[in-house]
């Protein structure tokens, strides 16, 4: 009778412990992030979309601006656009 209150205690214990670390574990889990995915999606396009909007308006060629000039900027204006489209994708804002 002893071994049978003994397991049965031990197992209730063991048990205990598992409910606490999955507990823990859920608690954690990006499911219980502040915004919904469904918010974070739709922020992650508006900022691409803003971005692009962006991109475009640099872009084009300004009045006065020399050939050479203008290929530069637009080489600086690529790298920059790249780099903020990373931003945007790994959720990295300024």
């Amino acid at each position: 009778m002893k071994s049978i209150v003994k397991k049965i205690a031990i197992l209730s214990m063991v048990g205990m412990m598992q409910i606490g670390c999955d507990a823990s574990v859920i608690e954690a889990s990006p499911i219980h992030s502040d915004q919904a995915p469904i918010q974070q999606l739709d922020d992650r396009h508006e900022a691409e979309r803003i971005e692009n909007e962006r991109h475009e308006r640099a872009m084009e060629r300004r009045p006065n601006e020399s050939e050479y000039e203008w290929e530069e900027r637009q080489k600086r204006e690529n790298e920059r656009h790249e780099r903020n489209l990373w931003r945007i994708a790994h959720a990295i804002f300024n």
